[in-house]
């Protein structure tokens, strides 16, 4: 920068010639020059004060619009931050399919103490285990007056007995916010849901998890913030599961049986409308699981899933479905019924003479043994256990639950002759009833291959075929002539066209054997039976019926009387509304859907 000297030469010169005061002229340079600086001084401020002004404005509008987005975005579950890792605590619901409520969470409150700044602990306990009359007084007195700094008193506590602790004036007994799970329904599907528990835990908030079912299978999505709590809407539906349970509760009782299970199935597209296990339990209070004796005696095993069980003759209509396929047989076709079948030491032998031979739909319809070994020797071990391995008997299912892995069928390990005429008619393999319904489900909609879910589909999943439609057809219609001619005749339901199978095989004894007194039954049927919609399998473990002279247990007497209330009572809630057939011959009007 140059500066313009005060004292110019010149100036002075000029100045002192014309008898002027030379000072005059530095004074008139000096107040230039400060006029100058002052200048550039002012626009310096104006520079700085502008750049400070959109400094300002930026961080108003920054503040300003994230305060409206908070405003304008939903609430969402607050992290509680511990040491390490933060917990979430945020699940997701859980609904039926028509969206009403089977799990969701409630906002608790958790009790702990923390004696070192507590002023009576000696009382407070005292009051506590007043409160709380599960806990143990003395118990508490040692905790509290001990060396221990910080524990927990309840995980989960009402809000009367919050204000009930609060009144003890304590101030070392704090509250810590909880999310807790709820299932308000009760034990209703409670197999399905399983159950959910505490993972991790601090004293602002708790990790909440699947212990079991599908809150245990979908625990991953149920806690991903990412879906943004979109509930997970399972495929049961809440009305049809609470008329299947009423029922089978009943029939169990009325039976006399010491379990049961139910599976309602949608043909076509493998839709668990409802999925019932008893004895049962109620998820909000899950008990503890068995450490000794049979797991079937707790009311946390789900038969329908994990039971595998000898499903006696239900599977012949499996047998005749493949022999047909193959052509091998139709339902005219007479075959040998002599008995008993001689194979080695072994005999099998008819529930009563049936005659020397019987065509292919009276075996069905009388449900010979016999019969249906003597078609399976045509098929030969090699085709029926490749056609059973397609309808998934020789694996666990696939459903969308934990446990489901440990329903895994006990099949032969030697797949001899004699296996495969047993098999036939149900007998040495064991099989889930899951099983049995997928199966039924991939045979009778027209031969297409079903997997069984839990999970609302909103349209059928074209499986591979198992079976052409002919033989499908067919085989819907011996299992009709088996309500309305055979085994399963109290399994008529007016108007539902009901068609099925019944099962009765002996039960095993854990030391090898059969037992002589107890049995498995089982009637698995599909309705309509012209036009299938749905497949429902019953079991019922030990049934006695005894309003007789003498006990029954066959599936005929005990679980096809279930599950014929069980389809008069869903139907209409399926939106199955009953059809007039009248039946040429007798002028009978009878209800129908065809």
């Amino acid at each position: 920068m140059i500066r313009t000297p005060l004292r110019p030469l010149p100036q002075i010169l000029a100045a002192r010639a014309r008898g002027q005061n030379p000072d005059a002229i530095e004074r008139e340079n000096l107040r230039l020059r400060h006029e100058e600086t002052r200048d550039a001084e002012r626009e310096r401020a104006e520079g700085r004060l502008l750049v400070l002004g959109i400094f300002f404005l930026c961080a108003f509008v920054l503040v300003g619009g994230r305060m409206g987005t908070l405003a304008a975005s939903d609430p969402e579950e607050p992290r509680a931050q511990v040491p390490g890792a933060s917990i979430l605590a945020q699940r997701a619901d859980i609904v039926d399919r028509s969206g009403r409520i089977l799990a969701t969470n409630l906002t608790t409150h958790s009790l702990y103490a923390q004696p070192p700044i507590m002023v009576d602990p000696l009382r407070a306990a005292e009051e506590l285990a007043t409160i709380f009359p599960d806990l143990d007084v003395e118990r508490l007195k040692k905790d509290f007056t001990g060396g221990r700094k910080f524990l927990w008193i309840k995980k989960k506590i009402s809000p009367e007995q919050q204000q009930a602790v609060h009144d003890i004036g304590e101030p070392g007994l704090l509250f810590g916010p909880r999310e807790m799970r709820l299932y308000p329904n009760g034990s209703l599907a409670s197999h399905v849901l399983g159950g959910a528990g505490f993972g991790r835990e601090g004293v602002h908030s708790a990790e909440v998890i699947g212990v079991a079912g599908v809150e245990k299978t979908f625990d991953d999505y149920l806690r991903d913030p990412a879906h943004g709590g979109a509930p997970l809407q399972l495929s049961i539906d809440l009305s049809v599961q609470a008329v299947t349970e009423e029922v089978l509760n009943g029939g169990m009782k009325l039976m006399n049986a010491k379990g049961a299970a139910a599976i309602l199935m949608d043909v076509h597209t493998g839709e668990i409308l409802s999925l019932a296990s008893l004895p049962d339990f109620d998820p909000n209070d899950r008990p503890v699981p068995l450490t000794k004796g049979d797991a079937a005696d707790s009311p946390l095993f789900n038969r329908a899933v994990q039971g595998v069980y000898e499903l006696g003759s239900t599977f012949k209509i499996l047998t005749v479905a493949q022999a047909m396929e193959l052509g091998l047989v139709n339902p005219g076709t007479v075959i040998d019924t002599k008995g008993p079948l001689r194979w080695g030491r072994h005999r099998i032998r008819d529930f009563r003479n049936y005659g020397d031979a019987l065509t292919v739909e009276q075996i069905i319809v009388k449900s010979s043994n016999i019969g249906t070994a003597r078609v399976a020797m045509m098929l030969g071990g090699d085709r029926q256990r490749a056609f059973l391995d397609r309808l998934g008997f020789l694996k666990p299912t696939k459903v969308e639950l934990v446990e489901a892995g440990a329903g895994r069928p006990l099949i032969p390990s030697n797949w001899s002759e004699i296996s495969t005429m047993t098999i036939s008619y149900g007998h040495g393999l064991s099989a889930s009833p899951l099983h049995l319904a997928t199966a039924y489900a991939s045979v009778l909609n027209g031969g297409r291959l079903v997997r069984p879910t839990l999970v609302k589909r909103d349209s059928p999943a074209e499986g591979e075929r198992v079976v052409s439609e002919e033989t499908s057809r067919v085989a819907r219609q011996l299992l009709r002539k088996v309500v309305t001619e055979g085994t399963a005749s109290f399994g008529e339901v007016r108007g539902y066209e009901v068609g099925g199978k019944t099962g009765t095989a002996d039960k095993p004894t854990p030391q090898g054997g059969y037992y002589d007194d107890k049995v498995i039954a089982t009637f698995a049927s599909v309705f309509p039976a012209s036009d299938p919609k749905y497949v429902l399998v019953v079991v019922l473990d030990e049934p006695v019926e005894t309003s007789g002279k003498e006990p029954r247990r066959t599936a005929g007497w005990t679980a096809v009387p279930v599950a014929a209330e069980i389809i008069r009572r869903t139907a209409p809630l399926l939106g199955l509304a009953p059809v007039i057939e009248s039946r040429a011959g007798n002028g009978i009007t009878l209800a129908s859907n065809r």
